[in-house]
């Protein structure tokens, strides 16, 4: 009876020692998966959607930006090719290009 419980006890202990190792793992996976929170010295990684403009059925214009740089892509069915891109020094500011195309033609 007692090699019973002594088999018993050190099953039980083995079972939580997976246990535990494989809760250990799923947080460590986790957190390595999800997205951080704020972006490290090399900017945002992340894709960001801005537009797009349907051309035809299947065909659009879509603009991205990533890392701060704006992309211009064709989309169609067969593949997606770069119309332009604008490099982050290129770009200008968000106010200044809505105050520079406003008063473009007024005297």
């Amino acid at each position: 009876m007692e090699s019973f419980a002594l088999s018993f006890a050190s099953m039980l202990l083995a079972l939580a020692l997976v246990i535990a190792l494989a809760w250990g793992l799923l947080r460590l996976l986790r957190a390595r998966l999800q997205p951080r929170g704020a972006p490290g010295p090399g900017g945002d990684d992340s894709l960001r959607y801005v537009r797009a403009l349907q051309l035809g059925a299947k065909e659009r214009l879509v603009l991205v930006e990533h890392r701060g740089e704006r992309w211009m892509l064709g989309v169609t069915a067969g593949g997606i090719s770069t119309v332009a891109h604008w490099p982050r020094d290129a770009m200008p500011a968000a106010g200044q290009a809505e105050q520079g195309s406003g008063d473009a033609g007024r005297p």
